[in-house]
């Protein structure tokens, strides 16, 4: 495989980051995930790193170098993380359990498959536009469906961050799969959290992508989603993939998976929003102690739940 990929997260103007992503590659298979915690609901970031780390641990066991059906792993491992989620909650003893949204994408063989649960996208760009997207598992998509609202009107809806399908909470998700999906030269996956979408719109993400590098094209499409979310703006997160063919001349920038040993998974993991920080700690914010009492009880009920 060659590809070149980049990851960033940013805290916003919020007073923590409840946004995770992580990307992971073996000699034959490669996953992205992204992870937005739900901000209204108790423990957003743990649900989120939770999912991300479950996720990518999965991956890493099973990824031999490929996965035996991509589209099951990303099925079981979805619900397999809410499981992980709700048992947290149970034994924490939280009136509530942890929710977050996320998105997850395997490519393995020249074929992306993806599967999310909320507003967390995922934008398969070509030439220049949008060949797929995910559908967001949403109020005001479902309004847009019934032919009930525009997407201007969507935007500035008040109920816009209402989400009914999440990992965590009360009710098993309502995970959503896509078919395989052949991969061409250049093609650019990009998965994203709302803080980015949202401000930027779906021409937004295109014209920021398309024909650029995604190492550079990344960190300034940000920006530009900072720059119009104002004081409001949420975390925004991002991993952008371009695909390349294993007859296309190297580049510096681009990873090659030809040299990889068989049993070696590559992983790039943010934690706890420390990757890429763009802002001082904030009065209030997470400790560094806290941190890592959060993580090692996120690994003990990673490991009980994957027994």
């Amino acid at each position: 495989m060659k590809f070149t990929i980049y990851q960033e997260s940013r805290i916003g103007r919020r007073k923590s980051n409840q946004d995770r992503l992580a990307y992971c590659y073996s000699r034959d298979a490669l996953l992205m995930v992204i992870a937005d915690g739900m901000g209204g609901h108790l423990h957003g970031d743990i649900a989120a790193h939770l999912a991300v780390q479950f996720i990518t641990g999965a991956f890493r066991r099973e990824a031999t170098p490929t996965l035996a059906e991509p589209a099951h792993f990303l099925s079981h491992v979805l619900m397999n993380a809410h499981g992980a989620i709700v048992d947290y909650a149970f034994d924490k003893d939280l009136d509530d359990a942890p929710r977050t949204t996320v998105v997850a994408c395997v490519v393995q063989d020249g074929l992306a498959h993806w599967a999310h649960a909320g507003d967390s996208r995922l934008y398969l760009l070509r030439h220049g536009r949008i060949a797929a997207q995910t559908r967001d598992h949403s109020r005001v998509r479902l309004l847009m469906d019934q032919g009930l609202l525009d997407a201007e009107a969507a935007a500035h809806h008040p109920e816009r961050n209402r989400i009914y399908s999440c990992l965590g909470g009360t009710r098993a998700p309502q995970v959503e799969l896509s078919l395989p999906t052949p991969l061409r030269d250049k093609d650019i996956v990009a998965l994203c959290t709302d803080g980015v979408w949202g401000p930027v719109r779906d021409q937004g993400v295109v014209d920021g992508l398309a024909g650029t590098n995604v190492m550079h094209a990344v960190p300034k499409l940000l920006d530009r989603a900072e720059q119009l979310a104002g004081p409001g703006c949420d975390n925004l997160s991002m991993i952008a993939m371009c695909w390349h063919d294993e007859s296309g001349a190297a580049h510096d920038d681009m990873d090659s998976t030809q040299t990889l040993a068989l049993d070696r998974v590559t992983t790039q993991l943010n934690v706890f929003g420390h990757a890429h920080a763009r802002a001082p700690t904030a009065a209030g914010d997470i400790s560094d102690d806290e941190i890592e009492k959060a993580i090692a009880e996120i690994n003990r009920a990673i490991h009980k739940y994957s027994r």
